[in-house]
């Protein structure tokens, strides 16, 4: 194919292979790129290197045994995962979780939120050529990872939450652990902003660059901060709250432009807006059991239950299909990830390959997620 840059100028179109081994894609995802030079006419995302068929092993295991499956769909946001799927499941069987497991469910999940979203930070900050931000921000992250390592046993695929309630309830020390980590943790924000935020280069990688308008976001059925970044004031636990969130004051940050840089700011000032929803949750954490009370053997009766959470990617639902017996006859979910990817197509034609990796590494997707 000829393409015209200049008048007296022709060029050959070529074709660039962007993964699926490739340390900016952030796991096994394929973008094939067509070029001139170095400007990028089209993106197509390649996927399905890391399906595991997930929504089919559902339906061979019992609804309790497929918890611990949800946990490998997100790896980085584990307890996000079993929020929603939990909500599903409890809605089939019209089951009332005891208020203390509803405040541990959002204290562990908004610890995970933040510690998802340094995963983001840092790589993303490495991806620009930043390397220090990596290394300040992991700290953070290894304290969260040791809470919830004495919480559920576990640092990264936790089965914690239960059908019902939570596997057992906080240990001892852990709420005057995670007030301290909250306190300790927004003066470390700042210093994150401090290194990136308008440091001359990240500006040049970032402002202008990869802008989706709200519109087109929502066209997308993009989530989470990629759609929040993009001007559109939508979150799940305000717009259509679960568990104990109506209960708790907590802002939704927005961008204003939908570029590289509004979808980095959102998710700073998320880190805040979780520290904050963690200090209400352990102020008002009643006392009282962890699980409700649900047989061993679930066999929720014939129908159908969406539940849905915010993740830290946006929308985390599973469609469960139940026939009366302990199987889901059908289980389908939805990720932020999957969703978010398709606009990057649109985002990045007419931009460099270098900003293919910026404009990529701010949607912030998951494999897992993403191919299921």
């Amino acid at each position: 194919m000829k393409y015209e840059i200049e008048k007296d100028i022709m060029t050959d179109n070529y074709y660039l292979n962007m993964g699926p081994q490739h340390p900016s894609t952030h796991g096994v995802l394929r973008l094939v790129l067509r070029l001139d030079g170095e400007t990028v006419l089209d993106a197509v995302p390649d996927l399905g290197y890391l399906h595991r068929g997930m929504e089919k092993i559902a339906e061979s295991r019992t609804y309790s045994q497929f918890l611990p499956f949800v946990d490998r769909i997100d790896y980085i946001a584990a307890l996000l995962n079993e929020h929603g799927y939990c909500l599903a499941v409890e809605k089939l069987l019209g089951v009332t979780v005891p208020a203390r497991a509803e405040y541990i469910r959002v204290i562990v999940a908004e610890l995970n939120r933040i510690a998802s979203h340094i995963v983001w930070y840092g790589p993303f900050a490495m991806d620009l050529g930043a390397i220090t931000p990596f290394l300040y921000a992991f700290r953070e992250r290894e304290m969260i990872l040791d809470m919830l390592e004495s919480v559920s046993g576990q640092r990264l695929t936790f089965a914690y939450m239960r059908i019902g309630g939570v596997r057992q309830d906080l240990p001892e020390g852990f709420i005057e652990k995670a007030r301290a980590f909250c306190k300790y943790l927004k003066p470390k924000i700042d210093e994150y902003e401090t290194l990136l935020t308008e440091n001359a280069i990240f500006l040049k990688r970032t402002k202008g660059v990869g802008i989706l308008s709200g519109e087109a976001a929502i066209n997308y059925g993009c989530t989470g901060p990629v759609l929040r970044g993009s001007g559109v004031k939508y979150d799940i636990r305000k717009n259509s709250p679960y568990s104990v969130y109506p209960e708790l004051e907590f802002d939704i940050p927005t961008g204003t432009v939908g570029d590289t840089w509004d979808r980095y700011k959102v998710r700073l000032e998320e880190m805040r807006q979780s520290a904050r929803i963690i200090e209400q949750a352990l102020e008002k954490l009643p006392s009282g059991p962890i699980m409700a009370e649900v047989p061993k053997i679930i066999k929720p009766a014939p129908g159908e239950a969406y539940g849905r959470a915010e993740s830290s990617r946006g929308e985390i639902g599973f469609f469960v299909v139940s026939d009366g017996t302990q199987y889901p006859v059908r289980l389908k979910i939805r990720t932020g990830s999957f969703s978010n990817l398709s606009a990057l197509r649109d985002l990045v034609k007419g931009l460099k390959i270098a900003d293919v990796v910026a404009v990529l590494g701010s949607i912030d997707i998951v494999l897992g997620e993403v191919d299921r």
